[in-house]
């Protein structure tokens, strides 16, 4: 409700409740259509195709680039790349080759990296849709706030 309200999204972080959250979520737009992001995905690929469908978007944390998410880069791999997006969730989750260290916004490029190889994607090409992708779903940020 406050999502609609305000018109700023709704920020879900989700573990172990697959079929718990997409009730609640599915329930809710009953009560009319409204925006949100998946944040720190770790999900599984019928979580974010859901998600997807709820009109969502998917972000991304260093969890993507640890060995052991090959899960995680493949659901990365298959989802659309205009409903992406790339965090650090500082302080945590520092991405590899970081890991272990205290995580910082200047780190999310090896996540987008990462992104952007498994999208077939220049770098450059990436950072520009996912900066599109951001301005898209926080709506009311000025584009001239991301330069």
């Amino acid at each position: 409700a406050a999502a609609r309200e305000t018109g700023l999204p709704l920020i879900v972080h989700t573990r172990d409740a697959d079929e718990d959250t997409l009730r609640i979520l599915r329930e809710e737009q009953k009560n009319g259509a409204y925006q949100g992001v998946f944040h720190c995905f770790s999900g599984s690929q019928e979580l974010a195709n859901a998600a997807i469908d709820l009109g969502f978007h998917i972000s991304f944390s260093g969890i993507l680039t640890f060995k052991k998410a090959s899960a995680v880069r493949e659901v990365a791999r298959t989802l659309p790349v205009e409903r992406l997006l790339v965090e650090t969730d500082s302080p945590y989750l520092a991405p590899v080759p970081c890991r272990g260290r205290r995580n910082e916004p200047a780190l999310v490029i090896h996540v987008a990296a990462v992104v952007a190889g498994l999208k077939d994607l220049e770098p450059e090409a990436f950072a520009a849709q996912t900066t599109k992708n951001f301005l898209a779903l926080f709506n009311k940020i000025p584009e001239s706030a991301c330069v």
